[in-house]
């Protein structure tokens, strides 16, 4: 391995506050929540211990930036992870969502406010679950809210930006025309979009360049795909969201999609080159595609929280290998 090439850390946007390079998604430290309909989000029910020790694993290998939802288990998440970093808050950078409201008993989602007055209850319940008195990054969870209607949301941000309780904020969406809006104003420090081996969008990445913002990539790892654990034919359980939702174009039929695995030979031995993990090399190609970006798998265990954190010791795909990609995936 060639020390010289690692990546350890990177700038959150406008706000200059240092980061690793890669974060951790902690959805599914929450357990199993669901939608108003009554079906499940997530895709496995947690376990506190496991999440805490592989936490410490990551804090451990270099990571500092972890990423949460109050809608994760309807709040258990940022319990688990508020634990997990008693004594530990001022080596780390916390982001946490708002938008959803949630039944704490069902678990269920009943909608979701926009409300200057709900975000700042929002923001005071998620504190006390972190056990902390400011949020790093606050970011906006409703994905398709309308773009002119986002505003009153900004500037409430900002006004908590001022106040104190948060340090920057940004939107979790893939709409460029919301992340647009949000950008306007100087505490906007990041957007959260998915970004992986198989979907790249080019015009929000130009965006985060243009205007200075870190580009947080959700589903780094195609919810799983890109670690080649799942193969052919293999078959999701009821309870996991992949079994069911449309949206995930990496799943079919409650199976990891042909077209993906296809797409994953393709390019198996040029991610797994010098000694990497498929996981480790999926995450390098994102650190390939831009300085700006922070990818931020998920995960369960304590073997996973490090094989993802161990991807930054080896840094970026070399340019050769980003290209060779391109060519064979078009």
């Amino acid at each position: 391995m060639d020390a010289t090439t690692a990546v350890s850390s990177r700038a959150l946007g406008r706000s200059g506050i240092q980061v690793s390079a890669l974060g951790l998604g902690c959805a599914a430290t929450g357990g199993q929540f669901y939608s108003a309909e009554g079906e499940p989000l997530a895709w496995v029910d947690g376990d506190d211990n496991e999440s805490i020790r592989a936490i410490h694993a990551a804090l451990d290998e270099g990571v500092n930036f972890f990423d949460t939802a109050d809608m994760y288990g309807a709040g258990h998440s940022e319990e688990v992870l508020g634990r997990a970093l008693k004594g530990r808050r001022d080596r780390v950078v916390i982001a946490t969502k708002f938008g959803d409201a949630m039944d704490p008993v069902t678990r269920r989602a009943t909608g979701f406010d926009v409300s200057p007055e709900f975000i700042r209850q929002s923001l005071e319940a998620s504190l006390r679950r972190l056990n902390t008195d400011y949020i790093d990054l606050y970011q906006f969870h409703i994905w398709g809210h309308p773009a002119a209607e986002a505003v009153p949301v900004r500037e409430t941000l900002e006004e908590l930006t001022r106040e104190g309780k948060i340090r920057g904020y940004a939107w979790s969406t893939d709409v460029l025309e919301s992340l647009e809006v949000f950008a306007e104003d100087p505490n906007c420090i990041a957007v959260q979009h998915e970004l992986n081996l198989f979907r790249c969008d080019e015009a929000i990445l130009a965006l985060c360049e243009r205007e200075n913002l870190a580009s947080i990539n959700r589903s780094p790892l195609a919810m799983g795909v890109l670690t080649g654990k799942y193969g052919s034919g293999f078959n999701f359980a009821q309870n996991d969201v992949r079994s069911h939702t449309p949206y995930y174009v990496w799943f079919k039929d409650g199976k990891p999609s042909e077209e993906h695995l296809q797409k994953l030979g393709a390019v198996r031995e040029i991610l797994s080159s010098r000694g990497r993990t498929l996981a480790q090399g999926a995450l390098a190609w994102i650190w390939g595609r831009s300085q700006r970006t922070i990818p931020i798998p998920g995960f369960k265990t304590v073997q996973q929280a490090r094989e993802n954190a161990q991807a930054m010791q080896f840094g970026p795909l070399a340019p050769e290998h980003m290209m060779e990609i391109e060519m064979l995936l078009g």
